[in-house]
């Protein structure tokens, strides 16, 4: 039947994308189940209009059997079968392991020959102050440094990315792939692996610094050097993974992190992460240049002791945002110079869903990340950080979708660029959770019938553009500067139980 749309009102229009199960192509590299994946993503476009999917496609799974030797076909006959179906496709570009954090139920190591490197060097991982290293990501401090059978990481990255765009270009031709999520970080994220699980720590612990290889250090060092300031060392006062802000000597009140060297340290730590994104999504660029094609980069959600004055969780991850310092916006300004979009997570999650010690505060945190963004003139992408089925889980991702509801004459004044449902399992189809996710994507499209023509909710994607200029410290000290939030609305006014 034809589909049945208010132009006006599909301007309000958000894609809901799902995010496929972690295994659909196991270790192994074989794509196991197509039969019950087809009918999962039939049923779940004709009955519930869903827009895409989102996909790990996995390093440790593609390129396992030695350097620069890929293997495409599982991944060849998954998207085309989503293609087929009519729906579209992210790609996330995973250069990190799968298993170690919330949610992983399987194990996909990053590729063998590279952690084969890191038995003799294990300096190629990142590091804590106790020495124990974290294998699921390689340490920024090896970014360009050919150790592995002669290529640095991110020639490895930029290699792999250019042999997915030969192997796909099809798709990308098509239309079928519209987004290039690029991993940078573990979890795929622009971050340390500052909460491991596997090392122990626990909700709402402040993590820990993760720069402690040799490479980092020498680095910090000469750092140092430079600023006239030799004797200046890594943090020694910053506690353990489960430590509460206060129990530390970096993170109390007036402690290191607002003195002259702890100020200096945050400044390094945080722009070796956002330079690391800059290079990988640079290269990214080059790569898929001129093809029809979204960039993104996913920014964790950390909304632990965001109410803490010391933001201790985002400092350890790399995020240097405290209340008066914008730890977020450089991220986006480096993003719009790739004309790439920002991912983000925790849009279920509000304020009242943790203990009150846990300081937690994602509605504040998810309105500074996506204010700071549409400031940058940049568009924000996002997902749930945990399993949602309910009723106030979808009222909430709904108003961060449209912070000030729906505009009945056309654009709204805020929009997220699309939202992705983590993710498919059998547990979607129980009864009552598969009507609410119905009404949840209804919903986020403005009440209208599914629409396949991006362009008609002012979706067009045109061909990716070089970067007109360089991202540089500057950038980063300017969009630093705080500068508040966008209003929201108390609540959405496209509810699935209103």
């Amino acid at each position: 039947m034809a589909a049945n749309y208010d132009e006006k009102l599909l301007l309000n229009y958000v894609p809901v994308y799902i995010m496929l199960p972690l295994g659909v192509v196991n270790v192994e590299n074989v794509f196991t189940d197509p039969e019950t994946l087809e009918t999962q993503l039939k049923r779940l476009k004709e009955e519930a209009g869903i827009d895409g999917v989102m996909v790990d496609v996995w390093w440790g799974i593609i390129e396992s059997k030695g350097p620069k030797q890929y293997d495409w076909t599982a991944y060849k006959t998954l998207f085309q079968l989503i293609a087929r179906l009519g729906l579209k496709i992210q790609a996330i570009m995973s250069f990190h392991q799968c298993g170690g954090n919330v949610g992983d139920v399987v194990t996909i190591p990053i590729p063998q020959w590279v952690r084969d490197v890191g038995d003799s060097d294990p300096d190629i991982f990142y590091t804590n102050r106790k020495g124990i290293r974290d294998i699921e990501y390689l340490s920024i401090g090896v970014d360009n440094l050919p150790l592995f059978a002669g290529r640095t990481a991110v020639q490895m990255y930029s290699d792999y990315m250019r042999s997915f765009k030969e192997n796909m270009l099809d798709l990308l031709e098509a239309g079928v792939i519209v987004d290039i999520e690029v991993g940078l970080g573990p979890a795929g994220e622009l971050r340390y692996p500052s909460y491991p699980e596997s090392q122990g720590w626990v909700f709402p612990g402040i993590g820990e610094f993760q720069c402690y290889d040799k490479y980092l250090k020498k680095d910090f060092k000469e750092a140092a050097a430079k600023a006239g300031q030799p004797e200046w060392d890594l943090p020694v006062d910053a506690g353990e993974y489960n430590n509460k802000p206060e129990e530390t000597g970096f993170f109390k009140r007036n402690g290191t992190y607002v003195s002259e060297e702890g100020k200096f340290f945050l400044t390094w730590y945080s722009n070796k992460l956002i330079f690391h994104g800059d290079q990988i999504i640079g290269e990214a660029n080059k790569i898929f240049v001129g093809l029809k094609v979204n960039l993104a980069a996913k920014v964790s959600g950390i909304h632990w002791l965001y109410n803490h004055h010391s933001h201790a969780a985002e400092l350890t991850a790399g995020y240097y945002n405290l209340f008066k310092r914008d730890g977020y916006r450089p991220i986006a300004r480096m993003l719009s110079k790739h004309y790439g979009i920002l991912n983000f997570t925790c849009l279920e999650m509000k304020d009242t869903d943790n203990t009150a010690e846990a300081l937690s505060a994602p509605q504040e945190l998810v309105q500074q990340v996506l204010s700071q963004a549409w400031k940058e003139g940049i568009e924000v992408a996002g997902e749930n950080a945990l399993e949602t089925y309910g009723t106030k889980g979808y009222n909430q991702i709904l108003l961060n979708a449209r912070p000030n509801g729906v505009n009945r004459n056309g654009k709204p004044k805020l929009r997220m660029y699309g939202f992705t449902y983590l993710r498919l399992s059998d547990t979607v189809f129980q009864e009552n959770n598969y009507e609410l996710f119905k009404k949840f994507v209804r919903k986020m499209h403005a009440d209208q019938d599914y629409c396949g023509d991006a362009e008609k909710y002012g979706h067009e994607i045109v061909p990716l553009k070089t970067p007109n200029s360089q991202f540089t410290v500057e950038d980063i000290v300017d969009a630093s500067q705080p500068s508040g939030a966008f209003k929201w609305d108390s609540e959405t006014d496209m509810k699935v139980d209103g």
